[in-house]
């Protein structure tokens, strides 16, 4: 099933697209990177927040910033291509804020060290992304699913995973709760990844209409 886009600028989604990739892969690759260099780091045992923090953390800060502004470049991209009314409204409101948490983790500094001075808000911003996301690939399922069942088919597929997942990891025994946490991570990138393909899609619809037969 297919549905026909009025006026989107195609310009504007590839742009996105292409930006929203971009970030998406600078948060993988500053994981890795942080992992190799950051000396003691287990991947498995240690949790990402343990690569924020320290004489290397720009290179993690780096990877957050890069994601945040993915999640920047998904909601403006949505903004312009609205598919679904209050749903997607939702959706861009989750996208919005959900760059915005990811800032002010990657901006607080405030894990990965033991810090405990001042107000230390990094697990209230941590419950809030995770609402967020599970309530993002909810919203916009059913609009992906109006450019293509496919797209829709990942949104529920990464919702339901996460719904599932996230909660236990607040239960993982510290041995393994880094490995798991960059499982969720990889939902979210993957959504990231199928919304951009999604947009990239559009954007040659628009650009190159298929001649009426």
């Amino acid at each position: 099933m297919t549905r026909k886009i009025d006026t989107p600028n195609s310009m504007l989604l590839l742009g996105s697209a292409w930006l929203a990739i971009a970030g998406a892969l600078a948060l993988v690759l500053g994981n890795l990177i942080g992992s190799i260099v950051v000396p003691g780091h287990d991947w498995i045992a240690n949790t990402v927040s343990d690569l924020a923090a320290g004489k290397y953390e720009i290179i993690q800060d780096i990877a957050l910033y890069g994601f945040a502004g993915s999640l920047i470049a998904c909601a403006i991209a949505a903004a312009n291509l609205h598919l679904d009314g209050t749903r997607w409204n939702i959706g861009i409101t989750c996208l919005t804020l959900l760059a915005m948490c990811v800032v002010v983790i990657g901006a607080r500094n405030e894990y990965g060290d033991n810090d405990n001075e001042g107000i230390v808000i990094h697990i209230y911003v941590v419950y809030v992304l995770g609402a967020l996301f599970a309530l993002l690939f909810l919203a916009m399922a059913r609009g992906l699913s109006s450019i293509a069942r496919r797209y829709g088919v990942i949104s529920y597929g990464c919702a339901a995973l996460w719904v599932i997942g996230a909660p236990i990891f607040f239960f993982m025994p510290t041995e393994y709760d880094g490995a798991y946490e960059r499982g969720l991570g990889l939902i979210a990138v993957v959504w990231v990844v199928s919304y951009s393909l999604m947009l990239l899609s559009v954007s040659k619809e628009t650009r190159y209409p298929e001649t009426p037969q």
